[in-house]
Parts: structure tokens; C-alpha cells; sequence
């Protein structure tokens, strides 16, 4: 089943999957937790926001990788991509749900599916056999099966396209009848930058972090984008993925 390297290239392409899948979800929807967010020392919102797009870049190299050689295995004109592509894909889809269950959580406790939880083990548990155990168990039929199995693996495919993508798309949106924006500016702006930033969009401060690095504020929805201009990294309700930051505990 390895030898094809519609098998090899599709589980990079399904174990990246995996990876974008919690991010969006884990990260940046529900903020159960961040990469790092176990870590001592590494309390700071910012450098938490930094990990968490490293992560994602790794993600983007992971399938850029299986994109490549899925393309050249289709130059190449490899048979059998029926059999063996969306099998691989959940076999890696649900690889990369072990592999951070063994070893972010329990290996070297970086994070915890919700670090909130009084108990996160059944939290653990419980992510691992619906999006571990569970696709590698599918995948792993899939791809053994002959092609009859096409239109139930093309199914199962679209299944978990439409769960990440739909994820990705709830990121985007900021909740309804909020009328304030948190914004994390960049890390050598003072309190005499934020508060010039504010002036610049007639914003009010509503709250902020010891340093000023961190600010929830009132500005018009029109005007968040502004702020972007004004040394911000991240502008939540602007309609792009830190909109997630309307949700923040900060």
C-alpha cells in the first residue's frame, strides 16, 4: 500500500490537514488552548499568537510537500490513485491526531485539549479516538479496498474538506452586537503609541494589559482596519482570521 505514491503524498496532505484543523479550531474558534500554552515562562499573549503561526507554516510546508508530489505522481501518470488517495488522506488526518495526542499533551506537555478542564485527560481522550483513531481506522480500510470503495472514500473526503473549511470560515467571523475590537500591537510600541493609535481612529480604551500590548478598545467597524496602520499586529472583527480574538480571555 506504501509503494503508491498517491498513499505517501496523500497522508503529508491529510497529516497537514489535521494540523490546520486543530489550529483553526483549538486556537483560534474555541481558544481551548495554544501551541505552547503549558509552556512556563511563555505566558505572553503575543509570542503565544507568534507559536501559533509558526505552527501553521509548518503546516503550509507539510502540504505544500504532498501537493508537489501528488502532482508528480499525476506527471508521472501513477495508476491507482482511486484505491489510495482519500484512504491515505484520513490515515494522515487521523496520524496527526496521535502523534499530537502522544506527544504534545502527554510527551512533553506543551498543551492540553482544554487546559481549562478541572480533568483534561477524558478532554484527551475523547479528541483522539473521533479525530485520531477513528479516520485512521476509515482510512486505513479505504485504502485497502478496491476501487468500489471510490464513491464512499470520495464522500469521506468531502466530509472532512467541509469540516476544516467551515471551521476556517467561523474564524472569520466576528460574534454578533460587538461593538469593541481587541487589538495586539507589536511589541516595541508604549503606551504613548497606543494611545496615539487610538486618537488616530477615535478609539476609546476599554482595557488593557500591564504593558499596554494587549488593548481592548471602542472604534467604529469601519475604522478597524486603520489601526493596522498604526503599528497593530492584529485587529480582531476586521473579517480575517484574528477575528477570533472577540472571544479572548485576555
Amino acid at each position: 500500500m506504501w509503494k503508491s505514491p498517491w498513499t505517501r503524498w496523500g497522508a503529508a496532505l491529510g497529516f497537514a490537514l489535521g494540523g490546520f484543523f486543530d489550529g483553526i479550531l483549538l486556537h483560534q474558534v474555541l481558544q481551548w488552548h495554544h501551541l505552547l500554552s503549558l509552556v512556563p515562562g511563555l505566558d505572553d499573549l503575543r509570542v503565544q499568537v507568534l507559536w501559533d503561526g509558526y505552527f501553521h507554516l509548518l503546516m503550509y510546508a507539510v502540504a505544500l510537500a504532498g501537493l508537489v508530489g501528488l502532482w508528480r505522481a499525476q506527471r508521472r501518470g501513477a495508476a491507482g490513485w482511486g484505491r489510495a488517495l482519500p484512504g491515505a488522506a484520513l490515515l494522515g488526518f487521523g496520524a496527526w491526531h496521535v502523534v499530537d495526542a502522544l506527544l504534545s499533551h502527554w510527551l512533553l506537555g506543551i498543551h492540553r485539549i482544554r487546559i481549562d478542564a478541572p480533568d483534561p485527560l477524558p478532554w484527551d481522550l475523547l479528541w483522539l479516538g473521533v479525530f485520531g483513531i477513528v479516520p485512521l481506522v476509515i482510512g486505513w480500510r479505504l485504502a485497502r479496498a478496491g476501487d468500489s470503495g471510490l464513491r464512499g472514500s470520495a464522500a469521506a473526503m468531502l466530509l472532512l474538506s467541509a469540516a476544516t473549511s467551515g471551521a476556517g470560515a467561523w474564524a472569520l467571523l466576528p460574534p454578533a452586537g460587538q461593538d469593541v475590537a481587541t487589538v495586539v500591537f507589536h511589541p516595541g510600541a508604549g503606551p504613548r503609541d497606543v494611545l496615539a493609535a487610538l486618537d488616530a481612529v477615535d478609539g476609546r480604551l476599554v482595557w488593557s494589559d500591564r504593558a499596554m500590548g494587549v488593548v481592548v478598545v471602542a472604534v467604529p467597524e469601519g475604522r478597524r482596519w486603520e489601526l493596522c496602520r498604526h503599528g497593530a499586529l492584529l485587529v480582531s472583527g476586521t473579517g480575517v482570521p484574528a477575528g477570533c480574538f472577540d472571544w479572548s480571555k485576555v
